[in-house]
């Protein structure tokens, strides 16, 4: 799976680095072709020497040296390389690449490199957990790149915690993971809906919710890295995605459009995963001016928009999938398998309000798994991003 893989192993300055030349020797032994670009401080833990003998190749490690084999190496390197791995991936690495800065020979080929990038996080717990440390890696998942996460145990200073660099034999595992994961849904068509929908009350006012339509659009991400072909059909967010010849973005603004679109894309898809925060009423008027403010009250008048997921229930052929989404704050689990029923669901997306970090306008998301043969299955919160992960793993077993 990784044979003939052009590696770039990238070294930072942490006392892990000792692993590195032992990941750089099961990569070869994959078949992977090596090259190493290391910090200054990365070579105190271990020696050029090594890490040039085991690669068969000098060691890029100084930006100004006028011996390397092209003039800037860091672009050259960028542009051979299949994937880039960082291991270790100290605290101040991921802190410069998360905040685009390149001031030496890996954070600069870093920023050169256009193609995915893997890191293995290895520092003392309470730089671990700093906040600062926390965001900056959580910024990074969410521009794609792939973390293999620390694990707990002793650390280098003598305290247990989590921190320690992911052991080499992982982190081969977790490459060829997302190698063997991209052809998961090659052919399969998905239409995706995401974010909130917007109903008029007149030219400048409208009725909308919350929802960023941030877990719909790393559904997508997640699903197009897996080899999907995705018709996103998206409400009026800020959430941005990269073009992709997979990818089908679709904007709308009301309920009724989105209905429409909606109903027309899963006509011919394989799946249909409504994740959108559907207004379920539009005003009976929509005035095409500014209503002026007066004394009195105002009284709007609404109507109930079509339910999206009860038609595509119905309409539900068999052998298409449907997954829906539940946002309940009481009765969680009987509401959301009577929808999975009602609906004609094979799973459902649980969603708990009452739950710290989870719903709306936040990075992470905590929900439960409902499917139609009545397992259920909790989760802990997590970044969306790995939510999404969960998704489509889930998705997966339906096929």
């Amino acid at each position: 799976m990784l044979n003939g893989k052009k590696v770039l192993v990238g070294i930072s300055g942490g006392i892990s680095a000792y692993k590195t030349p032992m990941l750089v020797r099961l990569l070869i032994k994959k078949g992977c072709d090596i090259r190493v670009v290391a910090t200054d401080n990365a070579l105190h833990f271990v020696s050029e020497l090594t890490l040039q003998t085991l690669s068969s190749y000098p060691v890029y490690n100084d930006m100004f040296c006028r011996f390397t084999e092209k003039t800037t190496e860091h672009i050259s390197l960028s542009e051979w390389a299949d994937i880039v791995i960082v291991a270790p991936a100290t605290a101040n690495i991921i802190g410069k690449y998360a905040n685009g800065i390149a001031d030496d020979a890996l954070s600069t080929t870093l920023l050169a490199f256009n193609k995915q990038v893997f890191f293995c996080p290895a520092m003392n717990c309470n730089m671990y957990n700093n906040f600062a440390v926390q965001d900056n890696i959580s910024t990074l998942k969410r521009r794609g790149v792939q973390i293999i996460d620390s694990e707990q145990g002793e650390l280098a200073c003598g305290v247990v915690g989590k921190g320690r660099m992911a052991e080499v034999e992982t982190i081969v595992e977790e490459i060829e993971n997302y190698y063997k994961t991209n052809d998961d849904f090659i052919n399969r068509t998905i239409t995706i809906t995401a974010g909130p929908t917007r109903e008029s009350i007149d030219k400048v006012r409208f009725i909308s919710n919350a929802s960023s339509g941030k877990m719909g659009y790393e559904i997508a991400k997640e699903l197009l890295r897996r080899g999907a072909k995705v018709n996103l059909i998206s409400g009026v967010t800020n959430e941005k995605i990269e073009e992709n010849n997979n990818l089908r973005l679709i904007n709308v603004v009301n309920a009724q459009q989105m209905y429409e679109k909606t109903i027309e894309m899963f006509e011919k898809s394989d799946v249909g995963i409504c994740c959108a925060a559907v207004a379920d009423y539009t005003p009976i008027v929509q005035y095409d001016r500014k209503l002026k403010k007066q004394e009195q009250s105002l009284i709007i008048e609404l109507k109930p928009t079509k339910d999206i997921l009860l038609e595509l229930g119905k309409k539900k052929k068999k052998n298409q999938v449907l997954v829906g989404f539940a946002l309940e704050t009481d009765n969680e689990i009987d509401n959301a398998k009577n929808k999975l029923q009602k609906k004609n669901l094979d799973f459902i997306v649980l969603n708990s309000l009452n739950d710290k970090g989870a719903g709306f306008e936040c990075q992470t998301n905590k929900v439960t798994l409902i499917d139609n043969e009545g397992n259920v299955e909790p989760l802990p919160l997590k970044d969306k991003i790995d939510v999404a992960k969960d998704i489509v793993n889930k998705l997966l077993k339906c096929f």
